[in-house]
């Protein structure tokens, strides 16, 4: 199993580890930069493709490219939320979510990609504004993850640029696999 899966089963070494990849991920890159290209980078994958493509699922039970889009839309929905009440609250709470009940209970299968990448889209812009304008004390405000422990915004910005990059790199692998 890969590092990255994510299940809400996870381990604490589990998590760890898939914390750890995403930031490994992200690298040395500048996290606000990433989070600022991702929406036209997604733009730029989805515009050639077509319906079919869109809605074929990686292997079976894997998603498919738009339930990755309307996943990406739902965890900046989440980041947005936990971004703001880490800025407004000390110490808050951050709550984890099954991602996977998500996809299901929300029926990202169904969903139309190029809605999921408009709510996206909005959601990142808001969002982008307030990561772009985050001071030294800002950064080093910290919630607490139910799962994961005590987490800074600066490291929260950072996990979600990592989470960036690993979705647009499966998104490509979902479309590049050869059609059976």
């Amino acid at each position: 199993m890969s590092i990255f899966t994510n299940p809400a089963s996870s381990t604490p070494s589990d998590i760890a580890a898939y914390v750890a990849g995403l930031l490994d991920l992200l690298g040395d890159d500048d996290p606000v930069r990433v989070l600022g290209r991702t929406p036209t980078a997604l733009e730029r994958f989805l515009a050639p493709l077509s319906p079919e493509i869109v809605t074929r699922p990686e292997a079976p039970g894997k998603w498919a490219i738009r339930e990755v889009v309307q996943h990406l839309a739902d965890s900046e929905l989440v980041g947005g939320f936990r971004l703001r009440m880490v800025m407004s609250q000390d110490r808050p709470p951050l709550t984890g979510y099954d991602q996977d009940l998500w996809a299901k209970r929300l029926r990202y299968n169904e969903v139309d990609v190029r809605d999921a990448l408009e709510q996206f889209t909005v959601l990142r812009g808001a969002n982008l504004r307030i990561w772009q304008n985050l001071g030294p004390a800002d950064l080093i405000r910290v919630g607490v993850h139910g799962e994961r422990g005590e987490e800074s915004l600066e490291h929260l910005r950072r996990l979600y640029a990592g989470h960036d990059i690993l979705h647009l790199r499966q998104l490509e692998r979902i479309r590049d696999r050869p059609r059976t």
